[in-house]
């Protein structure tokens, strides 16, 4: 007989995953669906909210059927931050969702900084300013698009959106909402002062349940869809970066969890709420805590981005993707990459500069380079900053972290994970399944359904942990000087030339 199981779904930036896990966070069954990243300008990033429904009922529908049928107790949702869909009164959407890393917004921080106050709106969201969050693109649709910010009866995060196509509520999880922008979140409710202010309506947005809640049960147009028993309870997830942190069990003080995933996220628990320039600061799954999170944004899509302008020619064998034949070629380049050095500010800066306005850097370029140190030089470079923002953090928190617990796509890369190490001096820990994300997701439905008396409980038995990766001495000698002497003062040095050059930019565009 098929184990009972719970399903976390994950609603990525690139495709929707479903697991259906069992007591022990072990796989009893999966699917996955891409979909399309629409680019209509350059850096605008869109996707159709539809395509994440067929997704979900696709991957649903996938499952083996007697588990389906007979075995699944919940399902939960975590979904891909900030991201966010305009829907009319029958909820279905009125343009394309405008995705995280979509960056159109960038006068609209501005209108922000003049009619809240930066910090203001730090203090009351725990979010820096910057284009991450949905407000400054809700901005430039009032903006741009104001017939259809009149038209819209709501503002949909993927989870609402999946949410209500399952259930007919109209409601999204606290930590879900969280990064949009527009909680006050030391009260962990809309902040109707600043939705207000800034000329929308407390009503577009929806209703806010607690991590781990029922929110509703299945209903018999999605049980058709899908092929799953209607009445099936379906529980309020979280954003995927804190899913992530739950899916690893980084849950105590020395922990952090490190997604190296399309961006690079790490977040430490907090049982207080704290705001600092060093990182932002989201509602946890777990009750009354915070997860406190640095950003980079152009993680795994800078080394995407390099395979596919400059290592298109590398054919995938079978049991070698193109990344591992990059990275054996990587390996095979000394630390410290014979002097090529980058900053990678693919996506602009988040933590802890907050500058919309930067972008990445190369430096030390010699005939003796080739692809393979670039592509050791992206690595390196997110292993730097990574440090860079750890060190901000730890710091603001006088706090050490002992160990990276580390999930997402490229933490299946023994050379990325050995850098970092190696750059940041602390130890990783790697998660034994990649898509602790959706784990997360698991454990909050496991939760819900009574399996654990809590979350903490159920982390504890769901999740496993696979290869450690600690810190080289003889490595972390020039690291050490490499950090130190180039790349902890080379942006604040180009800083001012290189904010000149984006605004020149965006003036010709």
């Amino acid at each position: 007989m098929e184990p009972r199981a719970v399903l976390g779904i994950d609603c990525s930036t690139t495709s929707i995953k479903t697991i259906a896990w069992s007591s022990k966070g072990e796989s009893v069954g999966q699917a996955r669906r891409c979909y399309k990243t629409f680019n209509p300008r350059p850096t605008w990033y869109e996707q159709d909210a539809e395509d994440w429904w067929e997704g979900l009922c696709s991957c649903l529908r996938s499952l083996p059927r007697r588990l389906r049928r007979s075995r699944i107790e919940a399902l939960c949702i975590t979904n891909q931050r900030e991201s966010f869909v305009l829907v009319d009164e029958r909820c279905r959407p009125l343009r394309p969702a405008i995705l995280w890393n979509d960056e159109r917004s960038l006068p609209q921080l501005e209108v922000l900084e003049r009619r809240f106050g930066a910090q203001r709106l730090h203090r009351l969201t725990g979010k820096p300013l910057s284009m991450i969050p949905a407000l400054p693109k809700m901005l430039w649709l009032q903006e741009h698009e104001p017939q259809l910010i009149e038209k819209t009866a709501k503002f949909l995060d993927p989870h609402a959106f999946l949410l209500y196509r399952l259930t007919g509520v109209l409601a999204t999880s606290l930590a879900c909402a969280d990064p949009q922008g527009l909680l006050d979140l030391a009260q962990g409710r809309w902040s109707e002062e600043l939705i207000r202010a800034l000329g929308f309506r407390v009503e577009q947005f929806p209703e806010l349940y607690p991590p781990g809640a029922v929110i509703g049960s299945l209903n018999k147009e999605a049980a058709a869809a899908t092929g799953l028993p209607a009445g099936l309870p379906v529980v309020a997830g979280a954003g995927d970066g804190q899913c992530a942190g739950l899916g690893v069990n980084a849950v105590s003080g020395g922990e952090a969890y490190l997604n190296l995933g399309t961006a690079v996220v790490s977040g430490l628990l907090s049982e207080t709420y704290i705001t600092d320039p060093a990182f932002r600061t989201l509602c946890s799954p777990i009750p009354n805590r915070y997860y406190l999170e640095t950003v980079l944004k152009g993680g795994v899509f800078t080394a995407a981005w390099f395979l596919e302008k400059f290592a298109s020619d590398l054919k995938s064998r079978p049991g070698s993707s193109r990344e591992q034949l990059m990275e054996k070629e990587a390996a095979r380049v000394p630390p410290g990459s014979l002097g090529l050095l980058l900053v990678p500010y693919w996506h602009n800066s988040a933590s802890p500069y907050w500058d919309p306005a930067a972008s990445g850097i190369t430096i030390g370029w010699t005939g003796a380079h080739g692809r393979q140190h670039f592509y050791r030089a992206i690595l390196e470079g997110v292993a730097f900053e990574q440090r860079l923002m750890s060190e901000q953090a730890m710091k603001a928190l006088n706090r050490r972290i002992d160990t990276f617990l580390v999930l997402g796509g490229g933490s299946g890369s023994d050379l990325w994970c050995q850098i970092l190490a190696d750059v940041t001096g602390i130890a990783l820990q790697r998660a034994a399944v990649i898509d602790a994300t959706c784990l997360g997701a698991g454990i909050l439905a496991a939760s819900a359904v009574g399996w654990y008396p809590d979350c903490f409980s159920a982390a504890r038995a769901m999740v496993r942990t696979g290869r450690r990766f600690t810190p080289n001495p003889q490595h972390q000698e020039l690291y050490e000087r490499l950090y130190t002497q180039v790349y902890r003062p080379l942006f604040p040095t180009l800083r001012t030339l290189i904010d000149r050059l984006t605004s020149l930019s965006w003036n010709a565009d």
